[in-house]
């Protein structure tokens, strides 16, 4: 009988995932994963660990399963809130949920299965996996987006390995939500009803800007406003050479200065905004919502436009650098010069969206047919060929 380690969060994807594997003739373990915490920060009611600790724990033992709690605060600490902490410093804006996946539930944890005589690691993500046999014997591993268009959580596993995911289970990949609820209702299990959790992974709904103070401290700036005529890429198309030119001409990110806009309003810090952002300005007297459309940290300066339409928002081409480009589908992965028509996207729950990769010496370029709003630098561009994610790369 093949042995299964399951992240159990005490929510109810995780328990469904958990019962199917069950049902399916595996030796399952529940482990619950105790991760960095902090009360101050945490808006507690949202993910009070210890009643999700509580919750995990009575689904396993209703199921009749093994149960033990693992304290990775420590490692997540230094892997997920440390890494947020640097990149929201430099101007950047992480995704701490796939730097979660990829370090610690399918790296730390992964490791802690198999010490435990696993043979594979599961959870109650929202995607699918499949097998190709290879003639030579070997196998390629696919992932492949959720049954559920609604929830697919591929995007979040976007920097997974072929070695990650050849010791991965994902049960509930083949099932909507509303099938889920269902079948933990049917079973009985006390997390059927229980909502989403939301916010950082593992962590729950933080307040932002207090969670970034307790390194990146307050620091009082001009909040500029930029008129949507004053754009600085919408000027006359040169001609290029070549397609590199024209890729790394509208790759560029626009640069503003204080001279470009007026000064509406103070802000506490530009480190605590990210690009696309409204909330938080606290600037009134618009016609339309300010949006964040750029952020100077060496300045201090947050530069914004009236409406979702603003110029200043919108990018046709981004960049990610060599070392930032990450193949699921290594057999895939582009040499110099090579392109390859994708869909793609920029963020989690966006609808994937036609782009082009063009592969050049020190990076990769990602064309997108139509221009994408808010492209911003630290998040993570995933792209895809059919339903199936086959790389990824941190935006530059």
């Amino acid at each position: 009988m093949k042995k299964v380690v399951i992240g159990l969060s005490g929510g109810v994807d995780s328990s469904v995932a958990a019962y199917l594997l069950k049902e399916q003739g595996y030796d399952v373990i529940g482990l619950f994963m105790k991760n960095w915490h902090d009360d101050s920060v945490t808006i507690s009611e949202e993910c009070p660990w210890l009643e999700d600790s509580n919750d995990a724990l009575i689904v396993a033992e209703k199921l009749g399963i093994p149960f033990q709690t693992v304290d990775l605060s420590v490692e997540y600490k230094e892997r997920i809130v440390d890494y947020m902490f640097r990149e929201y410093e430099m101007g950047r804006t992480p995704n701490p949920d796939v730097l979660c996946n990829r370090e610690i539930k399918f790296d730390v944890f992964l490791k802690i299965a198999m010490q435990l005589g696993a043979d594979y690691v599961a959870t109650g993500h929202y995607c699918r996996k499949r097998t190709i046999q290879n003639t030579d014997g070997s196998e390629t591993y696919q992932l492949l987006s959720g049954k559920d268009t609604n929830k697919d959580q591929s995007y979040f596993l976007c920097q997974l390995s072929q070695e990650q995911l050849s010791k991965t289970l994902f049960p509930i990949g083949e099932l909507t939500k509303p099938e889920v609820r269902k079948i933990a209702a049917d079973m009985k299990l006390i997390t059927a009803d229980k909502k989403d959790s939301q916010g950082l992974c593992f962590i729950g709904k933080v307040r932002l800007p207090e969670f970034l103070q307790q390194k990146l401290k307050p620091k009082k700036g001009k909040i500029i406003e930029v008129a949507a005529t004053v754009s600085k890429y919408e000027k006359l198309i040169p001609v290029f050479d070549s397609k590199k030119e024209e890729l790394a001409f509208y790759s560029q990110k626009p640069v503003y200065n204080v001279s470009d806009g007026v000064v509406v309003g103070e802000h506490q810090g530009a480190h605590y905004f990210t690009k696309g952002q409204r909330k938080g300005l606290h600037v009134g007297g618009t016609k339309e919502p300010l949006f964040v459309i750029d952020t100077d940290v060496n300045e201090n300066i947050i530069y914004t436009g009236q409406g979702k339409s603003h110029p200043g928002l919108y990018r046709r081409t981004l960049f990610v650098q060599e070392n930032e480009i990450h193949w699921i589908r290594e057999d895939l992965r582009l040499k110099a010069d090579e392109k390859l028509a994708v869909k793609a996207r920029i963020r989690y729950r966006q609808e994937l969206q036609n782009a082009t990769l063009y592969q050049i010496d020190n990076g990769l370029y990602v064309d997108f047919e139509e221009k994408q709003s808010a492209i911003t630098e630290g998040q993570f561009v995933a792209w895809y060929i059919g339903d199936e994610l086959i790389g990824s790369g941190v935006i530059s």
